[in-house]
Order: structure tokens, then C-alpha cells, then sequence
């Protein structure tokens, strides 16, 4: 495991020589790896963009046991007075849910159904929707998620988009997505604005509202692939806003360690970068399995519609 300053020289070095690379980085860019895709051993399983395929796994059960709510409220008050007193904006509380499911990771990285997967040396594995940043031919994008409903409620799109909480907490991320882009790139541009992502679990369907930012790279910018993930970590999409502030409000309330949980993976294919946040998110911690979940508070948050919010995004896409 690379320490900071390595992770993003290494990502420097190799994009510099155009060389295919995975990367993973930790939620607060302590920790990370960095591999030539030459070298990558077996035990280290990604795939991006598979297509949706019917699969046929062997019969599962899945049950959830979250913190109780007088636990969670504890954490939410934490974050909800700092934002009453301006200290942040947009705040993002995760927590850690106890699971249990007979499957094991390598089943699990199999069966979900994702835009992106990593099973990571059998210790976590990942099912994300979300896209960190992708550059493609000189032009950096992120597409941020903020926003979940269950899809099952009549009206849903509309609900979801005409709330008025949702609304400032993704209009939040947008401007702060647009800020951090703007370290790293010109000609910064909303493209498109809170549109709806479907999202299938293993036992409902969700709704999430997400945008598109783009900018334009320099020409040297292969060699300062590190750099610009530097310059954009964390993910603003889950932490918040402004951000370092924002993180110490989150290291402060929450009361477990994120460790890769909303990090980064990724690959270099010599010329372009793809890479994801890690969500959906299930780690084994002494022989237990934790499912790791949260959701962005504003100062016009429900404590409870959080709470619930948190427990809904437990889940595996397996259908």
C-alpha cells in the first residue's frame, strides 16, 4: 500500500510514459495503490461498463441490522448545529451497517449489476453507480450523484425534482464539482442538470439525480494524472462543502473509520482515465461483514427521512 505523496508521483510517472494503470485511493488520500495493468495479480478483480446480463445465482439471503436511530441521531445533530452555524453547507453522514449474506465476495463481484466493480483482495468489494472523473481526449467529466427516491412512489421523478432540500443539496455539489474542476482544467461547463439515473437493488428500484460537468485538460496533462486527482480529492459528492472543513465535521461525527469507503478507483488505458466513487460498499471487519451507506445533510434535512435514506441504500443489485 502506497502512502500519499507515492500515489499520486506514481500516477505522475506512468502517465508521463504512457503506461495502463489501475489506481485506488482512500477516502482521506492517506492510503492507495497504484499498478501497472502489466502487473496486476489476480486477487485484485475490476470491470467497468459491463453490459446488464441475466444471471442465475444460487438462491441468497440478505439482512441488514443498522444502527439503532438513537445512535444515528447523536451523529445527525453533530453535523445539522455545524450547519446551522454556517460551518458547512452540504454535509455527507455515512454509517456502518452490520450485514449478513450468503454469498461470498467473489459471488457477490459476480452477480451485482454495476457501472462499476471492484473486489479488492477478497478484504472489500464494490458496486458503484457513481462516476468519479472520466478524460477522454483531452476533456475532463464528473458526473455527480446527489439525490435518491424510491422509484415505487407515485410521482417519484417528480417528487425527487421538485424538492426543495434535494434541489440545494445538488445544486451545492454542482457548484462545488464546477469549483473543483476549475483547478485542473478551462472552459468548465454544466452540460447537462439533474437528470434521473435508474438504479435496480435486490429488492426495489431507485431513482438518483445526477449532472455533468465538464473542462478542458492541457496538452501535458497524461503526465500530471496524480496531480489532478490530488488537486480533486475527496470526492465532493461525499463529503460536502467547503470541503475541508466539511471533512473534519465528518471525522468528528461519524464514529468509524471510511478507510477506501467513498475513495477512488480507476484505470489509465494509456491514453484516457475512467474511474469511480466507491459506494456501495461492503467490507469485512473481524470476521463481520459491514455495508458501509450514508446520505448529504443540508440544514432543511428530516433527521428521520436521513436515517431511512441511509438504510435503503444497504442493498446488493442482484436481480
Amino acid at each position: 500500500m502506497l502512502a500519499k505523496h507515492l500515489i499520486f508521483e506514481q500516477m505522475n510517472e506512468l502517465g508521463a510514459q504512457k503506461v495502463p494503470f489501475f489506481f485506488m485511493i482512500d477516502f482521506l488520500k492517506e492510503n492507495g495503490e497504484v499498478i501497472p495493468i502489466s502487473e496486476l495479480s489476480d486477487d485484485i478483480q475490476f470491470c467497468f461498463h459491463t453490459p446488464k446480463k441475466n444471471t442465475d445465482p444460487k438462491q441468497y439471503s440478505f439482512l441488514r441490522n443498522p444502527i439503532p436511530y438513537s445512535e444515528y441521531i447523536k451523529q445527525f445533530k453533530i453535523v445539522h448545529e455545524n450547519l446551522r452555524l454556517g460551518n458547512s453547507y452540504l454535509t455527507n453522514l455515512t454509517c456502518a451497517t452490520p450485514i449478513e449474506i450468503n454469498l461470498s465476495f467473489q459471488e457477490i463481484y459476480h452477480f451485482t449489476q454495476a457501472k462499476y466493480k471492484l473486489n479488492y483482495k477478497n478484504q472489500f468489494v464494490c458496486f458503484s453507480p457513481e462516476t468519479f472523473v472520466q478524460i477522454n481526449q483531452g476533456k475532463i467529466s464528473s458526473f455527480p450523484m446527489k439525490g435518491t427516491i424510491d422509484a415505487s412512489i407515485t410521482n417519484a421523478e417528480k417528487i425527487i425534482l421538485e424538492d426543495e432540500k434535494e434541489a440545494a443539496e445538488h445544486a451545492t455539489i454542482v457548484d462545488l464539482i464546477r469549483n473543483d474542476l476549475s483547478l485542473v482544467a478551462q472552459n468548465v461547463t454544466v452540460n447537462k442538470y439533474r437528470y434521473i439515473d435508474e438504479l435496480k437493488t435486490n429488492d426495489k428500484t431507485l431513482l438518483q439525480v445526477s449532472s455533468e460537468i465538464s473542462g478542458d485538460l492541457g496538452e501535458n496533462y497524461y503526465s500530471e494524472i496524480g496531480t489532478i486527482f490530488d488537486k480533486l480529492l475527496p470526492a465532493g459528492s461525499i463529503c460536502g462543502a467547503p470541503k475541508k472543513k466539511t471533512v473534519e465535521i465528518i471525522l468528528r461525527a461519524e464514529n468509524y473509520n471510511r478507510n477506501f469507503y467513498t475513495g477512488v478507483f480507476g484505470i489509465f488505458d494509456g491514453k484516457n482515465v475512467d474511474s469511480a466513487v466507491m459506494i456501495r460498499f461492503i467490507e469485512k471487519e473481524n470476521n463481520h461483514l459491514i455495508f458501509k451507506s450514508g446520505g448529504g445533510i443540508t440544514a432543511k434535512s428530516n433527521c428521520e427521512n436521513e436515517y431511512n435514506e441511509m438504510i435503503q441504500k444497504v442493498y446488493v443489485p442482484i436481480y
